[in-house]
């Protein structure tokens, strides 16, 4: 007998169009297990925030099969939202009401008991770093602070299932930081996450495994380390400068692949100590060697042109 418990999400041929347009999720397939962060990846306009409303209930599914907590979509939705925190990627305080008032609103919408409610609050609070800032309209506070607090009201109703929509992007490194030891914390504690993010090094972090999607589909799937290890070498060595001769020279190298963009030369090897022994030896050429990471994936799959 098997152990595993049911995903908390399961996707299957999930598809969402918009009118006759071309679908912007084609057929996708994949499963969430419980108690694990769970990441979408995909340049703009890869089919990412379309997914998350779909996995919502706010966008109903075009054709294909979507469940949450075992129940479907969409005809569960309001049952499945009622255990869902949801951070979308701007933050909708109310202006008018101050920082427990958000939180306070929040909770009553949701049904949460007076008493219990204000307990919750106060530990949100205090689990947010914003105890001192409870009295505060959303305008005084930081942008890091305003995320916080997002995050906070997303809580209010203690979620099985929290989304977070790109939920550090704009913020300093510390406030990164915060974040993400709280979203840890939060999985410590049995909270299942699904997010979205365009960095690579949050995904790294965060994620126990994620999806790579581009133009509605699905390019890969699996825990960071193992996307990694599936599609670039184990380093990379950045040349910048250009060096026609240079360039014909390390094409030379075994198990060299290069990939040029501007004025930077991308070297992936597996044996990145015969790039540097040779790129050394030449005068007045600046490089930099580092491990591959996620963002070279990235890039290798996505590619590197701007996304509008």
């Amino acid at each position: 007998m098997s152990l595993t418990s049911p995903p908390v999400i399961s996707a299957h041929q999930l598809t969402k169009s918009f009118g006759d347009n071309e679908p912007v999720v084609c057929g996708i397939d994949f499963d969430i297990e419980k108690g694990k962060c769970f990441g979408f990846l995909g340049p703009n306009g890869a089919g990412k925030t379309t997914t998350l409303r779909m996995i919502q209930g706010v966008s109903p599914i075009s054709s294909g099969k979507l469940s949450v907590f075992g129940y479907e979509l969409p005809k569960n939705g309001k049952k499945i939202r009622a255990r869902l925190g949801i951070v979308p990627q701007d933050d909708n305080l109310d202006p008018d009401f101050t920082v427990i008032e958000n939180l306070r609103m929040y909770g009553i919408y949701f049904g949460v008991p007076r008493d219990l409610l204000e307990t919750r609050i106060n530990a949100l609070l205090e689990f947010m770093h914003l105890q001192d800032r409870a009295r505060d309209k959303p305008e005084q506070l930081s942008g890091g602070m305003k995320r916080r607090l997002t995050i906070a009201r997303a809580l209010v109703n203690d979620p099985e299932l929290i989304i977070l929509d790109e939920p550090t992007t704009g913020l300093d490194p510390q406030v990164r930081h915060i974040i993400w030891a709280k979203l840890r914390e939060l999985m410590t504690q049995g909270k299942s996450i699904v997010m979205t993010t365009h960095y690579m090094d949050e995904a790294e972090r965060l994620c126990d495994e994620l999806i790579i999607m581009d133009s509605g589909k699905i390019l890969d799937q699996g825990s960071p380390a193992n996307i990694v290890n599936r599609h670039v070498e184990s380093h990379v060595v950045e040349v910048r400068g250009n060096f026609p001769s240079l360039t014909k020279n390390l094409k030379k190298i075994n198990s060299v692949r290069l990939e040029k963009y501007g004025d930077t030369l991308f070297c992936y090897t597996n044996q990145v100590h015969d790039i540097v022994n040779y790129l050394a030896s030449i005068s007045g050429v600046h490089y930099f060697s580092r491990s591959c990471n996620l963002e070279d994936v990235f890039l290798t799959m996505t590619g590197r042109e701007l996304r509008e």
